[in-house]
């Protein structure tokens, strides 16, 4: 098979930790050509989605771990899998990106597919599923902020609708002289429309991230926030341990899988706090890397796997 993977430059690959670097070597072990274009190198002709990409290569002594061979132009539908792994915000260039794919989208499979990254917000997605989140409001006004973290105990946790990677969250606390300083910054001073959810103690025994595909589970691994931050991203200091599916986790994954197939959201994280889903991520999951360490299997073999099964040629 021939793979596409749309993503960063890959000169910010860490390979022990990437999982774009993950389902990349997957694919290129089990003997299929993979190739590599920035978001800005997709383009249309016409009706036609096209991109400038260039031949990936996975050398002992790369550094970084891809070597990348002269770009060539090729129609999109030429592949039999395309992979989207630009690293979020959702922002217009990723929207343009997402339009243009779908040109293409009825020809060869697209992950996770264009009209599901545009539907999916990866704070507001989760309000389809009421039943397996924490209580949360999403609003730009100061007074339904502070009501709200009233009414479900004196503390919640703030974010902004369009944030990634643990950037702009703060717990709320009725008391803390910060308190009107953090929705005023997360906000914008009420131009801006922010998550606000309960706070869910059970954070500081982990956050578990919880890979899917086909919303089916691959394995999960849990994120434990340093001692002196209320965040549990990896990047920001969050360290990694081993992670089981318990009951909770299941009836989360059972709630949220037929509207992840409906949606086109093939291979997604969902972010899970004390038996509560906080987040769906879906336009770069990570975490694959880090749970073939604890489980002594690849969990990147299963998606390619998949893919190979969900070609369209």
């Amino acid at each position: 098979m021939k793979f596409l993977f749309v993503m960063d430059p890959v000169s910010s690959i860490v390979a022990d930790e990437d999982t774009s670097y993950g389902l990349m070597h997957a694919a290129f072990r089990r003997g299929h050509e993979i190739d590599h274009c920035g978001v800005r190198d997709v383009f249309a002709l016409g009706h036609v989605a096209m991109t400038n990409a260039c031949r990936a290569s996975f050398p002992d002594d790369a550094v970084p771990p891809v070597r990348l061979g002269a770009p060539y132009q090729i129609a999109i539908a030429d592949y039999d899998a395309v992979f989207v792994r630009k690293d979020p915000p959702f922002d217009d260039e990723y929207l343009w990106l997402s339009l243009i794919l779908d040109l293409a989208s009825k020809e060869t499979l697209i992950v996770n597919e264009p009209r599901g990254l545009r539907a999916a917000n990866e704070k507001l997605y989760a309000l389809n599923f009421p039943a397996v989140i924490p209580e949360t409001i999403v609003s730009a006004s100061a007074k339904d902020i502070r009501d709200f973290v009233g009414r479900v105990g004196g503390k919640g946790v703030i974010k902004p609708v369009d944030g990634h990677g643990g950037e702009g969250i703060f717990v709320l606390s009725e008391g803390d002289l910060n308190f009107n300083a953090h929705v005023e910054t997360v906000t914008r001073n009420g131009s801006r429309l922010a998550m606000v959810q309960r706070y869910l103690p059970e954070v500081r025994q982990g956050d578990k991230r919880i890979l899917l595909i086909e919303g089916e589970p691959l394995g999960a691994i849990n994120r434990i926030p340093a001692v002196d931050d209320a965040r549990s991203n990896i990047h920001v200091g969050g360290s990694v341990q081993a992670a089981t599916l318990d009951a909770a986790d299941l009836a989360i994954i059972e709630a949220v899988k037929p509207r992840l197939i409906e949606d086109g959201l093939h291979f997604v994280g969902l972010d899970v706090i004390g038996g509560r889903l906080t987040e769906v991520n879906v336009t770069s999951p990570t975490g694959i890397r880090q749970m073939a360490k604890f489980d002594g299997n690849d969990p990147a073999e299963r998606v390619i796997e998949w893919a190979e099964d969900h070609r369209y040629h």
